[in-house]
């Protein structure tokens, strides 16, 4: 076959409309590392930087399996089974300057790299799943395996003009099914077949760097507006409405959410506000290129109340969605698939100048458009919960891919046990506060016990000498310091024992020390 001649290759595609999305798929692409600043913030120390890991990690795969066949078998234009596409784009074969099959304003190839995007950030909001217990290659491997066989067809059945649930009449307008249900009830699956996190890593339980989450959730909303006005697929005023309907849906909803904590805890929570904020953005996916303002006021407070109830989810059906991803992502996918439903306007859709001929929703008396969504919500819920699980299943048999770490491993932490790195360590010479030697004024005795010691923790695998005459690995001292020693339990000493990996700044797992009767005192790096 001939190469197209540079005349053939000249199109009358608005410069303005590629340069907008080319922006708006950069914006989205800042999502992926926001991700992982809030997982990585909301875990803890131990493990937040094998958080990190599989967000960045699982964005280099997504790009590989899009480009091998993923966005083939999502947008593939010549496949007529309404489940998923063809392989007539493997390796991006056909892709360049024909109109693209989601919108006419912009060349395939921009439409195919955009899309990619929202593939990528899908891939990188369920793998929160894996958080604090899950092993990071297999992650990997199922990020790819999950991409084909479920973000795929579920982004066909609605986007692709012969899927389903477009022929149908679904609206959805920037991914409430194959992004927020995918990865929110994808998440709950996975967790499910993980299985909960040890007792002992649920006590006492605390975010360990809040400033982590607010700022990835600030990154998130900063792309979130490049993910939904994008979904425009031009630079028009179906855009800029999608843009303010993201900002009063993600405002209102992180409001009454931290109204909601504080009604609890008396307390205006961080956490909650930032918590709140993304289950408006999530809500606003599937909606705000669909529905007025006004409505976007309503949505945002009815994501936060119902988001907020939700995270009671998973201890009613026992799953340990550690990072609430079905409670942020599923529910709030939910609830904007719905309101498309009830609100979504005739008036909004058309000012692409596109889409012309979409009648509205149950208010434009369009009554059967709210049982289409209602449906298309189901059946995204199944599939995405059954595949998903069959796959973490299927994985769990075969030798060297189990989901699930080691016990020693969630002890230690995942950074530790997988990556060899931390998000943030210390300089320490002793792990356990009373291991310390008494203090010297002698010179010579100070030079002796320099060359004795050995800082823990650095990343050449050091030990560290606790003072009597014995090395610990950084493995063995975190293990050591959660038993109380012989000589405490001869004494009949009284032991506390406390939870650490909090955001107090503690190191390990479980302290057990003597009870200190002028008050209890942090063994975290040996502060009193």
């Amino acid at each position: 076959m001939a190469s197209p001649t540079l005349q053939e290759l000249l199109t009358t595609f608005d410069r303005g409309d590629v340069s907008f999305i080319l922006i708006c798929s950069a914006l989205v692409l800042f999502m992926v590392p926001g991700l992982g600043f809030l997982y990585s913030g909301l875990a803890r120390r131990k493990s937040a930087l094998s958080l990190l890991w599989v967000v960045v990690a699982s964005n280099a795969v997504v790009i590989f399996q899009w480009y091998f066949w993923g966005y083939s078998l999502t947008f593939s234009s010549t496949a007529t089974n309404g489940f998923i596409g063809n392989l007539r784009h493997f390796g991006l074969q056909h892709v360049l300057n024909e109109p693209s099959p989601g919108s006419p304003l912009i060349p395939e190839l921009l439409y195919s790299f955009y899309q990619l995007q929202f593939a990528a950030v899908t891939v990188a909001i369920l793998m929160g799943a894996v958080a604090e217990r899950g092993r990071v290659l297999p992650a990997m491997v199922f990020a790819f395996i999950w991409a084909t066989i479920v973000y795929a067809p579920v982004a066909c059945w609605a986007w692709n003009v012969n899927g389903w649930g477009f022929k149908w009449g679904v609206l959805d307008y920037a991914g409430g099914g194959p992004v927020e249900i995918g990865s929110g009830v994808g998440g709950l699956a996975y967790s499910w077949v993980l299985g909960r996190r040890a007792k002992r890593e649920l006590i006492n339980f605390r975010p360990h760097n809040v400033s982590l989450v607010v700022l990835g959730t600030f990154m998130l909303w900063f792309g979130w507006i490049g993910f939904n006005a994008g979904s425009a697929f031009g630079a028009n005023l179906r855009a800029a409405v999608a843009g303010w309907n993201t900002g009063i849906a993600a405002a209102f909803s992180g409001i009454v959410w931290c109204l909601l904590d504080f009604r609890h805890n008396r307390k205006y929570t961080m956490v909650g506000f930032c918590s709140g904020t993304i289950a408006g953005l999530v809500a606003a996916t599937p909606s705000s290129g669909m529905i007025p303002p006004w409505a976007s006021v309503v949505l945002g407070i009815v994501s936060g109340i119902c988001c907020n109830y939700a995270t009671k989810i998973k201890h009613w059906v026992r799953i340990d969605d550690a990072l609430d991803l079905f409670a942020e992502h599923g529910v709030a996918g939910i609830i904007g698939l719905l309101f498309n439903g009830i609100f979504a306007a005739d008036y909004i859709i058309s000012l692409d100048e596109v889409n012309t001929a979409i009648p509205g929703g149950f208010m434009q008396r369009n009554f059967k458009q709210l049982y289409i969504q209602f449906g298309y919500v189901v059946a995204c819920c199944s599939y995405v919960f059954v595949v998903t699980a069959v796959i973490c299943k299927v994985m769990d048999y075969i030798p060297g891919l189990s989901l699930r770490c080691t016990d020693e491993a969630e002890i230690i932490g995942m950074d530790e046990h997988d990556i060899g790195e931390f998000v943030q360590d210390f300089v320490e010479v002793r792990r356990a506060f009373d291991a310390w030697n008494p203090p010297t004024e002698s010179v010579e005795e100070k030079d002796a016990m320099k060359a004795d010691i050995v800082a823990a923790g650095d990343r050449h695998g050091g030990y560290t000498d606790i003072g009597d005459g014995q090395s610990l690995s950084r493995t063995q001292s975190r293990i050591r310091t959660a038993v109380p020693s012989d000589s405490e339990k001869d004494a009949g000493a009284k032991v506390d024992v406390y939870t650490a990996g909090d955001r107090h700044g503690h190191n390990d797992l479980e302290l057990a020390v003597p009870a200190n009767p002028q008050g209890r005192r942090s063994l975290s790096r040996g502060r009193q």
